[in-house]
């Protein structure tokens, strides 16, 4: 299966966007994840410049067949963004016409951003896997950042969107954000996966991927020993 399995992070300012300032600067990663016999994937998280991934995506002699949104923040799935308007999945629809797996916390919001209809969603809990030919891509709630944040799991990648970067995880003060669902999420839900896990962020803030492990050990966000000092460090 490891030869089979299809998976490419995609780079603000090299792989997409390269002429789009604010994309360059917001320093995003997209994903392809799939089935290279079969000739399928997903992507995760389009937006900025859907017309680049989709034709890195058949450079590959892959179809994108799924979109996965790890949260519905418009540099992740389009819409309005500091006065720019960011393109995003309505261009993946008009393109590669697929549906959109969202955790159904998020799918208003990612209604609301996009435009996008409740026929062009499909709404997922934790748990539930979503396929690429053979190759599946399992949801994960990862609540924190937004209520209906996700991590996908595949393979020996984790991808972890805007929950966790290697250094530090995603704000809390944008709409959704949630202190003590961030804190659970950091020290229960993520700290059963096992440490040989590849963390693929959802931004190169601090990198673009590393041992999950070695996360842990370096990750300053992940050293708190508890709720009150966790607050205290994310000024909350």
């Amino acid at each position: 299966m490891a030869e089979q399995l299809y998976f490419r992070q995609l780079k603000a300012g090299r792989d997409f966007g390269r002429n789009n300032p604010v994309c360059v600067g917001m320093d995003n990663f997209i994903y392809l994840i799939g089935d290279r016999v079969a000739g399928q994937c997903v992507v995760v998280d389009p937006a900025w410049d859907v017309g680049s991934i989709v034709s890195a995506a058949n450079t590959d002699g892959m179809q994108i067949t799924g979109a996965m949104v790890t949260h519905w923040h418009p540099d992740h799935v389009g819409g309005p963004l500091m006065n720019h308007k960011v393109e995003g999945l309505p261009k993946l629809l008009e393109l590669s016409p697929c549906k959109v797996h969202v955790h159904r916390a998020d799918v208003q919001f990612v209604k609301m951003m996009t435009g996008i209809s409740d026929g062009d969603i499909t709404a997922h809990d934790s748990g539930d896997r979503v396929a690429a030919g053979a190759v599946e891509v399992e949801c994960l709630h990862t609540p924190g950042h937004t209520a209906g944040s996700m991590c996908f799991r595949c393979g020996n990648a984790l991808i972890a969107g805007d929950t966790l970067f290697l250094q530090g995880c995603g704000r809390l003060d944008l709409p959704g954000g949630n202190v003590e669902e961030m804190w659970t999420t950091l020290t229960e839900r993520l700290a059963t996966l096992p440490g040989d896990l590849r963390l693929y962020p959802g931004h190169d803030y601090s990198g673009a991927s590393a041992p999950l492990e070695e996360v842990r050990r370096t990750n300053a966000i992940l050293q708190a020993p508890d709720m009150a000092t966790w607050r205290r460090m994310m000024g909350r």
